[in-house]
């Protein structure tokens, strides 16, 4: 499983290039292969923290692949721009044995939503969290409270933190800042970079960009130079001489021009400092007898010349913070900043405590459909006279989802697309009027149903109905998987099915399921459609057909067998059922965990379940929530639904020997799209175009 560590900040301008340089660093050295990942960036043709980090010798990756989204496209789109930067990410992940994910910047949207979006990210992407926070200009308490609020952010939307640090800390506040950042939670790891005034520095040429200004004289080599800070020349020179600093960047106002020489004298004198560069501000006109003599020195200082007053310019230059890692000086000072006050190892120990476990609605829809698309199956849909088919199957089809065959009469469903602007030209139209397949099936059908009476001319009558003729598909193996509902009733879907489709072995009953898609994991819960009160053995069925559903999307599943009191503590007839169906499931199936009676809480809440049920497997931790009857199950999973925010995908039929399933009537496309998937992984229990076997009729 590959190692995921979102470098995650409250604000900009901490330093996340140092952090992330040392973790890939320290991974480099216990793993085969590192990748980097930007989310969101300013520009995504130039992102210099990405192009640093490609650029190190443990990282072998393109920039395009290291590179999610721009501003620009968030702001254009945020749903689709979360679904372009998980699969953009899920793409990356299947390369490399670890990734350092860098987070954004702050440059595009205000603190407190772009904190938020940081937040959804890490949990889409799964990623354990390392948490930055700024100490510039802050006291030890500040940097704290930053922390907490941080902290509470991330774990609001389910990420699992495992590490802390406070960046550009004030040197003298270092010690004091960690004993504070170590008190706030004992499990995490935590640590402090003391601020270093050259890895914040910018360079010369960024001083120059900023001011839009035009250079006299001097090499485009030192615009290179980083400047540490600005010295205003309003004094005397032998008072400025007195001031100079080394890389620091000269404001001469340019009606003092009586400095000038005196300052690129001193600059290339080995007795004074070596300045990064000198501005004459102001905008006022360069004498000729300056310009003749510094045309007769070696000037290799830049100096440049501005129209805004010194006041001005020295407000721009301030402001100015250069990127950390933008020179080999500020790679050696970053590495070595990070090597002298984090622990790496207890950092690699501490990630490898806290994996994330999450699985948010949209990781999960991410991961359906690469499944999906892993062996192509084929499904039909009968329903095409709803333009909500036909806009899925457009939609199925241009991800690669599965292979579809719509059926129905090909102009009219061509040219609907058109005036729909639905690209089908992949998709499989077949009219189910046609006598050679009417024919077929209905010798096939009158053959099955032949001891319950039914003639060929009956049998016709039957395959007239979209449902009967596209199961039938099915039983010939012309396609995999059947889809229907979004116009036809549960019963209508199923009922061709029952009469001439075999149950899976070991199941009598056919049930339904729900993927509760949680804002942090995926849930089953079962039988939420079909049947109105099972019986012990049905529930058993119910309870070990949504255990194999649960696998069937990667879900471990710990049943819990729900009533209204949990283990021994009631009686009656309907709990008496749920503790003799766990009994059954539990000799029927040892290989599964399951517990019950439970009531809803106790199995899925730790603390309730840990209280009411201590010790047990399930209690707390359930995945798969079989209910006692249907009036029960419809109305939690809608209750559950509205107040949590969970995304119900579903349901899907169980037990059948072949995947048919069943969509509501106010299904949006998005629903179709995600049943289709569903469905299509189902089908790859079984060869492509297997058919079904045949139950007796």
């Amino acid at each position: 499983m590959t190692k995921a560590v979102y470098i995650a900040s409250s604000e900009g301008g901490e330093g996340k290039s140092t952090i992330a340089l040392g973790l890939v660093e320290a991974l480099a050295r216990t793993v085969d292969s590192v990748g980097v990942f930007r989310p969101l960036v300013k520009s995504s043709e130039d992102d210099i923290v990405t192009r640093t980090l490609i650029a190190h010798e443990a990282v072998p990756q393109s920039y395009d692949d290291a590179i999610g989204i721009s501003y620009a496209e968030l702001a254009a789109d945020p749903d689709e721009a979360m679904n372009t930067i998980v699969n953009r990410y899920e793409v990356l992940r299947k390369k490399y044995d670890a990734i350092v994910i860098v987070g954004s910047d702050y440059a595009g949207v205000t603190a407190p939503i772009e904190m938020n979006f940081q937040a959804r990210v890490a949990a889409n992407l799964n990623a354990s969290v390392l948490l930055v926070v700024r100490g510039k200009g802050r006291t030890v308490d500040e940097v704290r409270r930053s922390a907490e609020v941080g902290l509470k952010e991330f774990e609001r939307a389910h990420n699992t933190i495992f590490g802390l640090i406070a960046t550009r800390v004030p040197p003298e506040l270092a010690d004091e800042a960690r004993i504070a950042l170590a008190g706030i939670r004992g499990d995490l790891v935590t640590g402090v970079l003391p601020e270093t005034n050259m890895l914040a520095a910018p360079t010369v040429e960024m001083q120059f960009n900023a001011m839009k200004s035009d250079l006299w004289v001097g090499s485009q080599r030192e615009l290179g130079k980083e400047s540490l800070g600005i010295v205003v020349a309003g004094m005397t020179l032998p008072n400025l001489l007195k001031r100079m600093k080394d890389d620091h960047t000269i404001l001469i106002p340019a009606d003092r021009m009586d400095l000038l020489p005196g300052v690129v004298m001193a600059h290339n004198s080995p007795a004074f400092p070596n300045v990064a560069a000198v501005v004459l501000t102001g905008g006022y006109e360069i004498p000729d007898t300056m310009r003749k003599l510094l045309s007769t020195v070696d000037a290799r200082l830049p100096i440049w010349t501005v129209e805004e007053t010194t006041y001005e310019t020295a407000q721009i230059l301030s402001r100015l913070e250069g990127s950390r890692t933008s020179s080999p000086r500020k790679m050696e000072m970053s590495r070595q900043l990070f090597t002298d006050n984090i622990n790496a190892a207890q950092m690699l120990d501490s990630l490898e405590r806290h994996p994330s476990n999450l699985r948010t609605p949209i990781a999960f829809e991410n991961q359906i459909m690469a499944q999906a698309r892993s062996s192509l199956r084929t499904i039909v849909l009968p329903e095409s006279g709803d333009d909500r088919i036909l806009e899925s199957a457009g939609t199925i089809l241009e991800r690669g989802v599965a292979n579809i065959v719509l059926l129905g009469d090909s102009l009219t469903i061509n040219k609907r697309a058109r005036r729909l602007k639905i690209d089908l030209s992949k998709a499989k139209i077949v009219d189910p009027t046609d006598d050679v397949l009417l024919n077929q099936f209905a010798q096939e059908y009158a053959k099955l149903r032949a001891k319950k009476g039914v003639t060929f001319e009956q049998a016709k009558e039957k395959l007239a109905d979209p449902s009967y003729f596209g199961t039938m598909m099915v039983h010939f193996g012309m396609a995999d998987g059947m889809v229907s509902g979004a116009v036809n009733t549960t019963a209508n879907t199923i009922r061709p099915s029952l009469e001439f489709i075999k149950t899976k072995p070991g199941i009598k009953v056919v049930s339904s399921s729900f993927l509760m898609c949680m804002p942090d994991r995926v849930l089953v819960f079962g039988d939420c459609a079909v049947n109105p009160n099972p019986t012990p053995e049905q529930l058993a069925d119910i309870a070990i057909s949504s255990a194999e559903t649960a696998k069937n999307f990667g879900i471990e599943p710990r049943i819990a067998m729900l009533s209204y009191s949990t283990g021994e503590s009631g009686s009656g007839p309907d709990v008496d059922a749920v503790r003799e169906a766990t009994a059954m499931v539990k000799e029927l199936r040892p290989d599964l965990v399951v517990e019950g009676p439970i009531q809803f809480d106790a199995a899925i809440d730790p603390a309730v379940g840990q209280k009411k049920m201590p010790g047990s497997p399930v209690a707390g931790q359930a995945t798969v929530f079989v209910f006692p009857d249907l009036n029960t199950g419809n109305n939690t999973y809608k209750a559950v639904q509205r107040t949590s925010g969970a995304v119900a995908v579903g349901p899907t039929l169980q037990g059948l020997n072949c995947p048919v399933n069943d969509l509501s009537r106010g299904a949006t496309v998005d629903d179709i799209v995600s049943t289709v998937a569903m469905t299509a992984i189902q089908a790859q229990e079984r060869p492509a175009g297997a058919g079904s076997p045949l139950r007796e009729a």
